[in-house]
């Protein structure tokens, strides 16, 4: 009589591990998936052109740092520009009435979404303000060792 015991015992003990083990799975795949939305993806970028409606070196909203606001067909745009020093290294300046393009990706950022800046352009002066992962890029050490793109 104690061997049916035994066996029921086991047998509810390892239903429940399963079980545990199942549910931990789900947590996982479901965190990695939102991790994802919040990731930079090149493949996700796009193209905007307009006329810069007001420029913000350095914002107090997060995500702090560079903000431009840029009048597109489609309405307003609100893009960080990344590192302020890098805009500041290279000598890009924006004004409002400045016709420019910007390449980047909209990221869910806080409780909305940003609009992270990858390349900017104004006239012939093209600047790239973050990697390819979306890791905003900093000036020229005096060392020589650069991170910055000028293109």
């Amino acid at each position: 009589m104690n061997e049916p015991i035994r066996w029921n015992s086991l047998s509810v003990w390892l239903c429940g591990a399963l079980l545990l083990s199942a549910s931990a799975a789900a947590q996982q795949k479901t965190q990695s998936a939102a991790q994802q939305m919040r990731a930079y993806e090149v493949s996700r970028e796009v193209s905007l052109q307009g006329t810069v409606v007001s420029f913000t070196e350095n914002s107090s909203t997060p995500p702090l740092g560079p903000h431009v606001v840029i009048q597109t067909a489609s309405g307003p745009v609100d893009a960080h520009l990344g590192n302020a020093r890098l805009l500041t290294a290279n000598h890009f300046s924006l004004a409002a009435g400045d016709s420019v393009r910007v390449i980047g990706e909209n990221v869910a950022y806080g409780t909305g979404n940003q609009f992270f800046a990858r390349i900017i352009q104004k006239g012939s002066q093209t600047l790239a303000l973050r990697s390819t992962r979306g890791f905003p890029l900093r000036p020229a050490s005096k060392a020589g060792k650069s991170e910055a793109g000028v293109l």
